[in-house]
């Protein structure tokens, strides 16, 4: 599952790569290293916009009635449409050149740079976090499946990455349509490599 996202493709390119207007995130600045907790573009049906990375699932509960207190920054597909954690969450999808995985043990993490030939589309669901004072924060969380034979060394999940055709589906379709998107990616089209040049520092 996604830890971390990075972006350098600018998001003019993005917006004609998936014939979506972009404009209103143009100054959005090439970046290796998207954390949880950090803004990241999504797109939505109304169009591009910032969200934070991590739903604060405030108000709701888990299946046992107790309130949900962990930052949320991945869901999973098995469960995204039944828990009432997820209940009222809205769709968008995180538009990125890829993301980082690791492996080994404490002090001796190996970074894993996983990308594709073209961006990949992660399916997301959003919600609303409402601050002290009255602010609301857009939030968002990717969803994800079981891997795929090109991550499974790597890791136990995957993020749900989607065709640029189905991203109307997702963003707009019901729980039973959009089901049969959230499975592994075809095996074969992503690539990955050690990421032995990222300070995980920066921005």
């Amino acid at each position: 599952m996604p830890g971390r996202f990075f972006l350098t493709t600018t998001m003019r390119d993005v917006g004609q790569w998936v014939s979506a207007d972009a404009s209103a995130v143009e100054d959005e600045p090439p970046r290796r290293n998207i954390a949880p907790g950090q803004e990241v573009v999504c797109l939505t049906s109304s169009g591009f916009q910032r969200m934070r990375w991590g739903i604060i699932p405030v108000g709701r509960v888990n299946a046992r009635g107790r309130p949900v207190m962990e930052t949320i920054i991945n869901a999973r597909s098995e469960t995204v449409f039944d828990k009432s954690a997820f209940e009222g969450t809205g769709r968008a999808v995180i538009i990125v050149d890829g993301w980082y995985e690791w492996t080994g043990e404490a002090r001796r993490k190996t970074a894993w740079l996983i990308s594709g030939d073209e961006p990949l589309i992660f399916a997301a669901i959003t919600d609303v976090w409402k601050a002290p004072g009255g602010r609301e924060v857009r939030q968002v969380a990717a969803v994800t499946c079981a891997p795929n034979a090109d991550v499974a060394p790597i890791h136990h999940r995957m993020g749900v990455l989607l065709e640029k055709q189905d991203v109307p589906l997702w963003l707009e379709g019901s729980p039973e349509e959009v089901g049969p998107l959230m499975v592994p990616w075809p095996d074969g089209r992503l690539k990955i490599e050690e990421a032995s040049d990222v300070d995980w520092d920066a921005p």
